[in-house]
């Protein structure tokens, strides 16, 4: 089977990219709209700035008792995320998403965001190929 790369995967996409100065509360009514579990957070180059998920907006919001409607993104995202190359394939990306164990993965090319992958992208192919290419590597050691 070839191997699919991310240019590939998110053709045709458009990622939710917001303001850091949008609230916590209107990034979560976008993200229910559009049906996604992440937000990215640019500036007006399409530079990444962060990322805030729905996994941030439980344990960064809503546990420490912020209020939604007045915290910006700004204050609760990841900044800096990690992120992926458009010409990397997409065993690299599930790697890199079980190795630093998140479930999003902005894709950038020369600093500007051009898409986001999450696990639920991959075929059962390529997830089968992690589960064995990472049940190697737990025998090996």
């Amino acid at each position: 089977m070839a191997q699919r790369v991310m240019s590939d995967i998110i053709r045709d996409q458009r990622p939710l990219m917001l303001p850091p100065e949008v609230t916590v509360q209107e990034a979560c009514r976008k993200m229910a709209r559009r049906r996604v579990g992440a937000v990215l957070v640019v500036d007006d180059d399409r530079r990444l700035l962060g990322i805030f998920t729905g996994r941030d907006a439980v344990s960064r919001v809503i546990a420490k008792g912020l209020d939604s409607g007045s915290t910006s993104l700004a204050k609760v995202m990841t900044k800096k995320p990690d992120t992926i190359a458009p010409g990397k394939t997409a065993m690299d990306a599930l790697l890199q998403m079980q190795d630093c164990g998140y479930r999003h993965l902005p894709i950038v090319e020369n600093g500007r965001v051009i898409g986001i992958v999450s696990r639920g992208d991959f075929r059962g192919a390529e997830k089968a190929r992690l589960d064995e290419e990472t049940g190697f590597a737990e025998i090996m050691r």
